[in-house]
């Protein structure tokens, strides 16, 4: 295993510098440590870290939550840090894994390639959020400076605002605390992976504390011959009036990634009745090549991304429970890509063993500014006890994007760079390889190493999108008695999109806007047996106006929608939620209906033409999950899923959808992540995933089969500073998929990986 010092000479100038700076900054404090090196040691028993006796559920860190999640009427799902780290996640998508009934999404065209998570089949990619703000822009995100992971789940745009349909994610950053500690973490593995975090805590006064997080990270993608993440992100925050009524905390956060995005395998196309290859029909599933095999062209594909984050907090206690909050935070990100799609829409893989090597790009760049009050506080009337929360949002974004001219056409007989069935690369007027400037390559030998000489340029098509939103809310539990609970919730949103766009080709112009507003609403009734168990019946809605992706996401306003009113949701929720074994359990159970009523659809099969609110889709389905320390030495974080979906009413040019299964919605999902340890110095853990077939388009024709997968952990405390990790993720080197796009691909997991960590703290 190579020394910490290797392992940072080896990263890139920047990753270097930083990792290098920090870790220098992080090693300060821990001088001081140095004395106490020789005290006693702790009993045993109580060395263990994460193996704790007492209470250890957990609670959201939303102000909008006027109870603890046990008397809270929804579905949530909360992923402390430890799992993060015990399971070896660094990002959101590895993180999300451990909770059942979530799927992710491919980026293709409209869908940019970045975090695209669909909850209980909808998606949820502009309903993402930070410290409870809108995360904005399409991206990949980290996990170093991430404290928790909240799921919120079913239609909850009272809590949110615009989109959650299927329901919300939030990412709750790591804060200063008054202490001091440093901790972190260096990782070397398969497949070229090397990571560095440190998290170094000070308090410099009994009132003023200050934490930095640094991280620097890269790795192959495991038996996937050729794409790659490299990427380094720091982010430093202070807070004033630690133990003031007034405090004030500033943060900043970097991210910057330089990847090698992975293009997937096509799917067995089933082709149309009128097609010209109708008799050579696949079952639809992707086709069957070794895990290893990669179309994409090293030469030409990238993803760059850079995420810039700055927040100001005010915060004021009152006394007697009442508080108030003001987040002001400000954000940009840029979104650069080519990457390969490989493209068998027109069956170039039955015809004659080749793949067209379609590229999909785009440049992006976001801008957010919102400013976000929040007053939380308690009051009664009468023998009624009220936890009430209120509060105000103000924002604005706009979003700049175009996209890249890639190897065009010469003159309009030059075909080599479509994929047509007729004339195209991979047919009779050109071959595979250099005759078709590799824009097409062999089904079972691709060379991703192919040279590429075509011309790249950008600014193609520009559109700028501005979007500003004026929210309100108050939420309210009343208890009633000892046994009943009320929850109350509305929201009411004023939501103006404007679009304008530039064809380059004939300098056309379109401007198109959409003004909505929409009230939310949130009701729940709450039944308390016992001190530590509920039950409760919930009601919740969700409005998804067109636009909703502030122009950079799956959802953004166009012609064809936008006059449409915005989508409505509905979900109702019958549950139960108990704190065991003395509060180090969590048990819940739900049965839920989610409903959308007036989805936009398409009128007609062209694409881009007239939609109209006239669909309805539904789930029904069912939640299980326990989390927590069963004894001292046993920890389980495990949940399941079942999801029935159903297109109630398909779009009138596709009326043979209607009956089918949602796209990216497993019947059946289920996740387990286990650790026990076997001495107070030796812990041992595993993981398995369960997913259902998904189908990647409304139609059912294209779809990833079902697979299960097993990863494993084993863990060694050297001493209280030092613990060794070894994590082995895909453990069987399963073959699967874990993303599935509606026409043309699915994304392949990575193969078997092993990872060994040295976790320091101080």
């Amino acid at each position: 295993m190579p020394s910490p010092q290797a392992f940072i000479s080896s990263q890139a100038s920047s990753p270097k510098r930083l990792l290098a700076s920090a870790l220098g900054l992080a090693l300060l404090p821990i001088a001081a440590h140095a004395a106490d090196a020789d005290a006693p040691k702790e009993d045993q028993a109580k060395k263990l870290e994460g193996v704790k006796v007492d209470a250890t559920t957990v609670n959201s860190t939303s102000p909008k939550f006027t109870a603890p999640l046990l008397d809270t009427p929804r579905a949530v799902t909360v992923i402390p840090q430890a799992i993060m780290q015990e399971t070896g996640a660094v990002s959101l998508l590895d993180a999300l894994r451990t909770v059942p009934g979530i799927t992710f999404g491919a980026g293709e065209g409209g869908n940019p390639n970045g975090d695209r998570p669909f909850i209980r089949g909808f998606d949820s990619q502009s309903s993402l959020f930070i410290d409870g703000v809108r995360s904005s822009g399409s991206q990949s995100r980290e996990v170093f400076d991430i404290e928790q992971i909240e799921v919120t789940k079913g239609p909850s745009s009272a809590y949110t605002g615009r989109g959650s349909a299927g329901g919300s994610v939030n990412l709750v950053t790591k804060a200063p605390k008054a202490q001091n500690f440093v901790t972190g973490s260096v990782g070397v593995g398969t497949d070229n992976y090397r990571r560095g975090t440190v998290d170094w805590n000070q308090a410099v006064n009994d009132d003023v504390a200050f934490r930095l997080n640094a991280m620097a990270h890269e790795n192959d993608i495991p038996d996937r011959n050729g794409p790659d993440f490299s990427r380094w992100g720091i982010a430093p925050s202070v807070t004033f009036g630690m133990k003031s009524a007034t405090s004030v905390t500033l943060s900043y956060y970097h991210l910057q990634s330089d990847d090698t995005p992975d293009s997937g395998l096509p799917y067995n196309n089933p082709f149309a009745a009128t097609s010209p290859n109708a008799g050579l029909n696949g079952n639809g599933e992707p086709i069957k090549v070794p895990h290893d095999t990669y179309y994409g062209l090293l030469k030409r594909d990238f993803q760059k991304q850079k995420t810039d984050v700055g927040s100001i907090r005010l915060q004021h206690d009152f006394g007697g429970g009442w508080l108030l909050r003001n987040t002001t935070v400000y954000s940009r990100v840029t979104n650069d890509y080519i990457w390969t799609q490989p493209d068998d829409s027109q069956g170039n893989f039955l015809v004659n063993g080749g793949i067209w090597r379609r590229n999909n790009n785009r440049i992006s760049a976001v801008t957010a500014l919102t400013n976000q009050t929040d007053l939380t506080g308690e009051f009664e009337t009468g023998a009624i006890k009220h936890s009430i929360a209120t509060g105000i949002e103000i924002g604005n974004e706009k979003t700049h994007r175009s996209s890249y001219s890639v190897d065009p056409a010469v003159n309009a007989a030059d075909t080599h760079n479509t994929g047509s069935i007729v004339n195209g690369a991979c047919t009779r007027k050109y071959g595979i390889g250099a005759a078709s400037n590799y824009w097409c390559t062999s089904v079972l030998n691709p060379n991703p190493n192919d040279p590429w000489s075509g011309l790249i340029s950008g600014g193609l098509n520009p559109v700028r999108v501005t979007t500003d939103t004026r929210s309100a809310w108050a939420f309210d539990t009343a208890t009633l008695s000892e046994q009943w609970l009320l929850n109350l919730g509305v929201r009411f949103d004023n939501f103006r999109t404007r679009s304008t766009s530039v064809t380059t080709a004939t300098n056309a112009v379109a401007t198109l806007k959409n003004d909505s507003n929409f009230w939310n609403y949130q009701a729940g009734v709450i039944y308390k047996p016992v001190s530590n168990g509920s039950i409760y019946l919930s009601y919740g809605t969700s409005s998804n106006p067109p636009g909703v992706d502030a122009g950079d996401g799956s959802d953004a306003i166009a012609l064809s929608n936008a006059d449409l009113k915005p989508e409505t949701s509905r979900n109702l929720e019958l549950g139960t939620k108990w704190d065991v074994l003395d509060n180090r359990v969590s048990l819940t159970a739900a049965v839920f209906r989610s409903e959308k009523t007036n989805a936009r659809v398409a009128l007609t099969g062209v694409r881009g033409g007239p939609m109209a609110n006239v669909g309805e889709q539904r789930v029904d389905g069912i939640e299980l999950g326990i989390s927590g320390n069963i004894t001292a030495q046993w920890q389980v974080f495990a949940g399941y899923t079942y999801l029935d979906s159903e297109l109630v009413k398909a779009s009138p040019a596709a009326p043979g959808d209607q009956g089918n299964q949602f796209p990216n919605t497993p019947k059946n999902s289920a996740t387990l992540w286990t650790t026990y340890a076997i001495t107070p110095a030796l812990t041992i853990g595993g993981g398995a995933y369960y997913m259902d077939k998904v189908y990647g388009n409304t139609a059912n024709t294209k779809w990833v089969p079902s697979y299960t997968r097993f990863d494993a952990m084993a863990s060694y405390e050297i001493n209280h500073n030092l613990t060794l990790q070894l994590n082995i993720q895909n453990l069987t080197n399963k073959y699967y998929f874990d993303k599935a796009y509606a026409s043309h691909y699915a994304t392949v997991a990575p193969g078997r990986s092993a990872i060994l960590s040295a976790n320091f703290k101080f």
